[in-house]
Order: structure tokens, then C-alpha cells, then sequence
């Protein structure tokens, strides 16, 4: 499993853009890990699946309604990973109504779950391999916090603890 004090993994994650600009086109973009987070504070965090219960209900509306004071803590950008395509991410930004305060990534193959050893296996619930949940802050692409839940909870990844960390 990664650690504090590692380089994030070098991967591609995918987002998708609802409108064209900023050299990005309409649909899905790939979002190259190492030049996102180079010289940024990214607060990261990752749940097992788009349109779940706790990750829907609490997970993502905590960053969103986070997002001023994490801001004003330092953090340049708001990152929610989810073993998912970039268009299921992309209609649960619009659900969430997330727009301007957190990227939607989807880790659609789990490459970046699995080169971070964060994986989970809910193939028993018939959803094959997913993201952990956690959190991290990335400073300059390097973890200086990591906040891995155990399984079922939702205690340590949630927005208040990243923002104390941020702050910290």
C-alpha cells in the first residue's frame, strides 16, 4: 500500500468535460497523474463505487460543501477516484452538482487503485474489483497524509479530516 512520503503512481485517470475549452474536447479526457498534482495540493479521495449509498449521501457532499475552506487551506484542487468510466463519473458530477469544486476521475480499469495497493474486492457483491475508500493530501505529487478506512466505515476519509490535515 502506498505511503506518505511516495511519489503517486504514474497513471491516467479519465474525466469527463461538459463542455469544450481549455484544450480539453466534450466527453472523456485522460488526466495524466503526475503533471495534474506537479506543484499543486491535490485533497484526494476514493470510494468504491458512483451512485452508492454512504458515497453519495456523505462522501462526496462533504467535499463539495468543504471546498471554500479547503481551498483557503491551501488545497489548489479537489479530486474524487472511482473505479468507474468517465461517464458514469460525469453523470454523478451533474447529480452531486459538483462542477467547480471537485474533479470526478474515473480509474475505470483500477490501474491507479492498483498501483497504489488500495484496491477492494466486492466481487462477492457482484462489483468486481474497486478503489478502497480514503483520502490523501498530495503535495508536489507526493502523499503527506493518507486516511484508509477500514471495511464498511466511512470515519477517517471524510472532508473534516482532510481539512484538518490541510490545515495542519
Amino acid at each position: 500500500m502506498i505511503k506518505v512520503g511516495v511519489t503517486l503512481p504514474n497513471a491516467t485517470l479519465m474525466e469527463y468535460s461538459e463542455v469544450e475549452g481549455n484544450g480539453c474536447s466534450i466527453g472523456p479526457n485522460p488526466v495524466d497523474v503526475h503533471k495534474a498534482s506537479a506543484g499543486k495540493t491535490i485533497a484526494i479521495f476514493a470510494l468504491p463505487g458512483a451512485f452508492t449509498p454512504t458515497c453519495s449521501a456523505k462522501h462526496v457532499p462533504g467535499y463539495v460543501a468543504k471546498h471554500d475552506e479547503l481551498r483557503k487551506a491551501g488545497v489548489d484542487e479537489i479530486w474524487c477516484l472511482s473505479v468507474n468510466d468517465a461517464f458514469v463519473m460525469g453523470a454523478w458530477a451533474r447529480d452531486q452538482k459538483t462542477d467547480g469544486k471537485v474533479r470526478m476521475l474515473g480509474d475505470g480499469s483500477a490501474d491507479f487503485a492498483k498501483a497504489t495497493g488500495l484496491t477492494l474486492d466486492l466481487t462477492a457483491r457482484g462489483m468486481g474489483l474497486r478503489s478502497n475508500r480514503y483520502s490523501m493530501l498530495v503535495k508536489d505529487s507526493k502523499v503527506v497524509a493518507l486516511n484508509v478506512e477500514g471495511p464498511g466505515k466511512f470515519e477517517v476519509s471524510d472532508a473534516d479530516t482532510l481539512l484538518a490535515q490541510a490545515k495542519g
